[in-house]
């Protein structure tokens, strides 16, 4: 018989449903809730990329961190089964504490292999994205619910005999939250799948803090171009948020590859049309040890046993094939109407992409 005696959190009046908050509202083996910061210096030596996930209907909770800095990757990730108090983020040797909830987290990892202590501040108040809905055919396959964040960061990272000083002046942390039902390991897409297979898919995710202001843009598009996720939203301190309109990206591609080098995203505020400008510092794809699709050695949910961790290092300077990397995340220095900001331009582009003259999944850039 299953135990099914009320939690800590029931305790408190935050229920949705008429069901204890052990449970989601949904069935469905996909539901999730997650996050994942990115921590970055201006410079480009080093980005942090770390996460927590709950899949509360598969019973497992997980973490991950990747440090990549010069050509190598220092990768901690960890799995066990899920407990009841949903209070507690932490997993292995990683946890996230909530000091000040929207306002102030505490990042820490005591793994041997890399380990930090960071305490992360929000420079602007936390922004709602566009609520994201997929379907394949008739079947619901995504639909998540996610905020964004920009802070300041301050504390240390240790990988491999180096350290890192992590200064507000010097770094800068993103985070986003998210939760809903999204694809996880383990369900085959069958007839779906191969009735309504994938010709092209075109992701950009980026949130940028400025001194004094805010900004997020997020697009994805079919092969064609049809826009399924569109938002370009500028926040600024005592100022009502502003939409920028229809974001439209030129994005300068490393020859034979589909890896960005440069961008500028032309933003269509009708009143000011203004260019955001976009320098790559480092890149770290989501596949290696961050447990994104399509990694073949862990991905998120995935149930490895309890007290499961598992360390990598990987050498990003040898080859790897592109299709292999997924959606990829590039700290980035931005600039928009004389100002200069940092932030993180996630991008992915597979398959064929009219917009950008990819005709298949083995298309690259000129």
């Amino acid at each position: 018989m299953a135990d099914d005696r009320p939690v800590p959190l029931d305790e408190y009046p935050v229920h949705q449903v008429p069901l204890s908050m052990k449970h989601v509202a949904t069935g469905d083996r996909n539901a999730y809730d997650r996050c994942i910061f990115h921590v970055f210096d201006h410079t480009g030596h080093a980005l942090l990329i770390l996460g927590l996930g709950v899949y509360p209907n598969l019973g497992v909770t997980d973490a991950y961190a990747t440090l990549r800095t010069g050509d190598t990757l220092h990768a901690v990730r960890a799995s066990d089964a899920l407990g009841e108090d949903r209070m507690r983020l932490a997993v292995g040797p990683l946890r996230i504490e909530v000091v000040r909830p929207l306002r102030r987290l505490r990042l820490v990892c005591t793994d041997d292999r890399l380990s930090y202590d960071l305490t992360w501040t929000a420079a602007f108040p936390a922004l709602w994205e566009p609520h994201h809905l997929q379907r394949r055919g008739d079947r619901l396959t995504l639909e998540g619910r996610r905020f964004v964040q920009a802070g300041r960061v301050e504390g240390v990272i240790r990988a491999a005999g180096a350290e890192f000083t992590v200064s507000a002046q010097d770094w800068t942390g993103t985070r986003d939250r998210s939760w809903g039902v999204r694809p996880i390991p383990g369900e085959d897409g069958g007839r779906l799948a191969a009735d309504h297979p994938t010709e092209g898919f075109h992701w950009i995710w980026c949130p940028v803090r400025f001194e004094d202001r805010f900004l997020m843009v997020v697009v994805q598009e079919d092969a064609d171009g049809y826009r399924s996720l569109n938002d370009a939203t500028l926040v600024r301190p005592g100022h009502r948020d502003r939409q920028l309109g229809w974001p439209r990206a030129e994005i300068g591609y490393r020859s034979g590859t589909r890896h960005p080098e440069r961008a500028v995203v032309h933003l269509g505020d009708a009143r000011k049309p203004q260019e955001l400008e976009v320098e790559i510092l480092a890149s770290s794809p989501l596949a290696v040890g961050a447990g994104y699709p399509p990694a073949d050695d862990w991905q998120h949910g995935a149930w490895r046993g309890g007290g499961w961790v598992d360390r990598r290092t990987y050498d990003m300077a040898a080859p790897h094939p592109p299709a292999a990397y997924g959606v990829t995340d590039h700290s980035a220095r931005f600039r928009l109407d004389g100002r200069t900001g940092y932030g993180i331009f996630e991008h992915g582009s597979f398959g064929r992409h009219d917009p950008s003259g990819f005709t298949d999944f083995t298309s690259t850039a000129p």
